[in-house]
């Protein structure tokens, strides 16, 4: 296996599970030095665990819901590497549910940590993306490009990080670090057992008939794996990807029927 992450640092938001882990694992296994940030110790503990790169992963427990949470997570970094090469955004979880049920609450806490938590970090390691000529890029989800009436929040909470991903990458342009998206859909994660399970509170139906109509309506093989995002972002925080700036990238198995 190739190790040409040897001496960045990556930083994954939401790296305890799911893709995120996923991504980070990806990253150690060539040679990176990763930095696992989420809410729980624990799930940190045994995140870090469970890799098995050359490099141990450092993990850093911080509330991103909260700006004084993602400044803990930027000032940790500054004092333990001195840089930033990569940073990840994949933390984030939207509920799922019939609008009408869903209050003020769900729809907050949707945008606090998915939304803001992207947004405040960019911001705070921005600098050290620009020294290092870095690259960011944000894991969003197909709910993005295609609307669905049980998951509003999620969908509405992807659109906004997808602009503030296509604009910060103007930016990128002009201070020398590509941003870029990933856009996965169904992927065999603890994660969409929840949405799963979140529908099927809201439509009166089972789990296991929630899952199937979902697999059936996207006309899918398979739930995606997170070594398949996994795959992705390291080809776009490659040297080949340099020239590819501003794109949000489907890993959904062809489920997204339009053409945006």
């Amino acid at each position: 296996m190739t190790q040409d992450f040897v001496g960045k640092i990556v930083v994954v938001s939401g790296g305890s599970r799911g893709i995120g882990l996923g991504i980070a694992a990806a990253f150690a296994a060539r040679g990176a030095q990763t930095v696992l940030v989420a809410s729980s110790p624990a799930n940190l503990a045994a995140a870090a665990d469970s890799m098995t790169g050359t490099v141990r992963p450092d993990v850093c427990a911080a509330d991103l819901r909260t700006e004084a949470g993602c400044k803990s997570v930027f000032e940790w970094v500054l004092q333990r590497h001195g840089r930033c090469d990569i940073l990840v955004n994949s933390a984030g979880a939207t509920r799922a549910g019939a609008f009408p049920a869903q209050g003020a609450d769900d729809w907050q806490d949707g945008f606090a940590l998915k939304f803001f938590g992207c947004v405040n970090l960019c911001r705070l390691f921005w600098p050290l993306l620009a020294e290092a000529g870095g690259h960011v890029v944000n894991v969003i989800g197909g709910a993005a490009r295609t609307p669905d009436p049980g998951f509003l929040v999620g969908g509405a909470v992807n659109a906004a990080m997808h602009n503030f991903t296509k604009g910060l990458s103007g930016q990128g342009k002009r201070d020398g670090v590509n941003v870029n998206a990933i856009l996965p859909g169904l992927t065999e994660t603890g994660r969409v057992g929840q949405l799963f399970a979140q529908r099927a509170a809201a439509t009166g139906k089972t789990v296991d008939e929630v899952r199937a109509e979902q697999i059936a309506r996207e006309g899918l093989d398979r739930l995606g794996q997170p070594e398949d995002v996994a795959a992705l972002a390291l080809f776009l925080c490659s040297q080949a990807a340099r020239h590819i700036q501003g794109v949000a990238i489907a890993v959904d198995g062809g489920a997204t029927a339009g053409l945006y």
